[in-house]
C-alpha cells in the first residue's frame, strides 16, 4: 500500500519534507563542486522510457517538429561529500520556438509525486505548454531515486501485485499484524536493494540538484514550474537559494507547515470533498445518474460496495480480483480530475454488476502498473523520499487513537489514509524533520495557485505556503474549480496570470480569483 495516493502528472504528497540537516547552501547560493558545474551535457535523441519510468514508446516530436533531447547530468551521491561518488540524473528538453533574443532561458518542471518521472511526463503534456515554449526551453528530469536517475528499487512485480492487493484497512488484530508484516517486508526490500540511495534522496538533495542543473544549463536564475510535491521542492529550493530564484510558479500547493499526520488528515477531508462534488455532479445531470438516485445514495452505495469487497472480492483484471483496497485506490485516482469522473461512474456501475475491471485499471494507473504487469519505481521512490524527509514514525496504537478523527473527516477514506501513516514504520533511514523550511527572504515573487476543489493538496495549503515563504515573496491566486491543480484545467484566467508572469514578468495582483 502506498504511503499516500498520487497521480502520474501532477502528483501529490502531503507528507512533510524537511528542515535541512545540510545548511551550507543557506549562506551562499553557489554549488560547492566547481568541476560538476562545468560539466557539458551530451544531448541525444531520447530512448523509450525504461521500466522504472513506466515503459512506453520514444517521445514523439511536437507538431512544429520540436525534437526531444535527453542527457545525463552527474551529481554528488552525497551532498555532504560533493567530491565523492556521483550519480547520473536523467534530463529531457525541447528547445524554444522563439528567437535567441526572445529566449529567457530554461523552464524546469517538476510534476510531483514524489516519485514521478519528469522525463516521461513532460512529453505527454508539452503541447499544453506551447505558449511557454515561445520563450523557454522546456526541461524536466527524473529526481534522484526516480526513473533513470539511480532508481530506488524495492519489491519485484509479483511482490507488488500482492502488496497492492492486501487489506489496507485492517479490522482485527490478525489483519493489523499482516499489514505491519507486509509493510516491513517492503521496507526491508528497499534497504536490501537500494541501501546506498536511501540516505540521499531527501528533498534538500533534490533542491541542490536543481541548482547544479541551473548552472549546467547555463542559467543565472532557476525558472521553475512545480506541481503538487513539486511546490514543496520549489519551496525548499527557494529557502536554500533565494537569490537564485527566477520566475517561479507553484500549482496544487502542498502545505509546508503540516507534519505527515496533519497532511493525511487534510487529504481525508480533501478527497471526501471531491467525492461529495462528484456525487452532486452525477445526480445533477439531466440524464439518470447510474451511480445512485441522490448524492447521498451515491456515497452510500460506494460505501456498501467497499464493505462487500472487504468480505468478498469480485473479478478484476484476470487473474487478479478487485479487492476493497484496489477499489479504494481506483476511486481515489478518479477523484484527482473532473475529467476522470465519467470513468468513475462507469467503473462503479460495472462493479455493482460484478465487473471490477475499470476500477482496477484506475488503481493500476495510480500504482504505476502497466498493462504487461510491470511496475515503474514510483511507489518505491515515493516511499523512500517521503520517509527520508519526514521525522514522524507511527505505530498501530497511534493510528487506532486517531481513527475517530479520520473517520469524521471522511467516512469513506478515513481508515485508508489513517493506516497509510504506518508506511515509514521500520524505515532504515531516520527522517529529517517534521516539515520543510520554505522561508525565502530575499527571493523574488513566486506565484502560488490554490484550487478550491483540490482533493490531494487542499486549497488551504496555498495560503500556508504564501505565509511560510515570507513577506513579499508568495503571491496567492485562487482558482475556483475541481481537480488536482489549476493550470491543466486550461482556465483562461489562470493561463493569463501564469503566462503574464513567466513570459513578461508581470506579477498578478495578490488575491486574484479565477472562476
Amino acid at each position: 500500500m502506498p504511503t499516500l495516493p498520487r497521480l502520474r502528472a501532477a502528483a501529490l504528497t502531503a507528507t512533510a519534507v524537511l528542515l535541512s540537516t545540510v545548511l551550507a547552501g543557506c549562506g551562499g547560493d553557489d554549488t560547492e563542486d566547481e568541476d560538476l558545474t562545468r560539466q557539458e551535457l551530451e544531448w541525444k535523441a531520447c530512448p523509450a522510457p525504461d521500466e522504472a519510468q513506466g515503459g512506453g514508446t520514444t517521445p514523439s516530436p511536437l507538431p512544429d517538429d520540436g525534437e526531444w533531447q535527453c542527457a545525463t547530468m552527474k551529481a554528488p551521491l552525497d551532498w555532504d561529500e560533493p567530491e565523492g561518488d556521483t550519480i547520473g540524473l536523467a534530463l529531457i528538453r525541447v528547445r524554444t520556438t522563439g528567437s535567441a533574443s526572445e529566449r529567457i532561458g530554461s523552464l524546469v518542471f517538476n510534476f510531483g509525486g514524489p516519485g514521478g518521472s519528469g522525463v516521461k511526463t513532460l512529453p505527454a503534456f508539452a503541447e499544453d505548454y506551447g505558449t511557454l515554449r515561445t520563450r523557454y526551453d522546456l526541461v524536466s528530469f527524473d529526481p534522484r531515486g526516480v526513473g533513470r536517475s539511480e532508481p530506488v528499487i524495492c519489491e519485484n512485480d509479483q511482490q507488488l501485485d500482492a502488496y497492492f492487493q492486501q487489506d489496507a484497512t485492517p479490522d482485527d488484530s490478525a489483519e493489523r499484524t499482516l499489514l505491519l508484516d507486509n509493510t516491513k517486508d517492503f521496507n526491508d526490500a528497499c534497504e536490501k536493494n537500494s541501501e546506498r540511495m536511501l540516505p540521499n534522496v531527501r528533498t534538500t538533495d533534490a533542491a541542490r540538484d536543481l541548482d547544479l542543473m541551473r548552472q549546467v544549463l547555463g542559467d543565472d536564475k532557476l525558472h521553475y514550474f512545480g506541481f503538487s510535491y513539486g511546490t514543496e521542492l520549489g519551496g525548499v529550493y527557494a529557502h536554500l537559494f533565494p537569490r537564485r530564484v527566477g520566475r517561479a510558479v507553484f500549482d496544487a500547493v502542498v502545505d509546508p507547515t503540516q507534519n505527515s499526520e496533519q497532511g493525511s488528515l487534510g487529504q481525508a477531508e480533501g478527497f471526501q470533498l471531491a467525492l461529495d462534488n462528484f456525487a452532486e455532479d452525477c445526480v445533477s445531470k439531466t440524464e439518470e445518474c447510474p451511480a445512485g438516485d441522490s448524492a447521498q445514495d451515491v456515497k452510500d452505495r460506494i460505501a456498501k460496495l467497499l464493505r462487500d469487497l472487504d468480505r468478498k472480492p469480485i473479478p478484476g483484471i484476470f487473474p487478479r480480483e478487485l479487492t476493497q483496497t484496489a477499489a479504494t485506490n481506483g476511486i481515489v485516482q478518479a477523484l484527482y480530475s473532473q475529467d476522470f469522473w465519467e470513468y468513475l461512474t462507469e467503473g462503479l456501475q460495472q462493479a455493482y454488476e460484478g465487473d471490477g475491471s475499470t476500477l482496477m485499471l484506475l488503481s493500476d494507473s495510480m500504482n504505476g502498473r502497466s498493462e504487461n504487469g510491470e511496475y515503474d519505481n514510483s511507489t518505491a521512490a515515493h516511499t523512500a523520499i517521503s520517509c527520508a524527509d519526514t521525522r514522524s514514525r507511527y505505530d498501530t496504537a497511534f493510528v487506532e487513537r486517531r481513527l475517530p478523527e479520520f473517520r469524521a473527516a471522511s467516512p469513506l477514506f478515513g481508515d485508508y489514509l489513517a493506516w497509510g501513516m504506518i508506511g515509514c514504520t521500520d524505515w532504515a533511514v531516520p527522517g529529517a524533520a517534521d516539515h520543510p523550511d520554505v522561508s525565502a527572504p530575499g527571493a523574488p515573487p513566486i506565484l502560488v495557485i490554490g484550487n478550491t476543489g483540490d482533493p490531494a493538496t487542499p486549497y488551504e495549503g496555498a495560503r500556508a505556503m504564501v505565509n511560510a515563504l515570507g513577506k513579499g515573496v508568495g503571491v496567492e491566486l485562487t482558482y475556483r474549480g475541481q481537480g488536482h491543480g489549476a493550470y491543466d484545467s486550461k482556465n483562461k484566467c489562470v493561463h493569463n496570470a501564469v503566462h503574464g508572469y513567466l513570459l513578461d514578468g508581470k506579477v498578478p495582483q495578490a488575491g486574484t480569483v479565477c472562476t
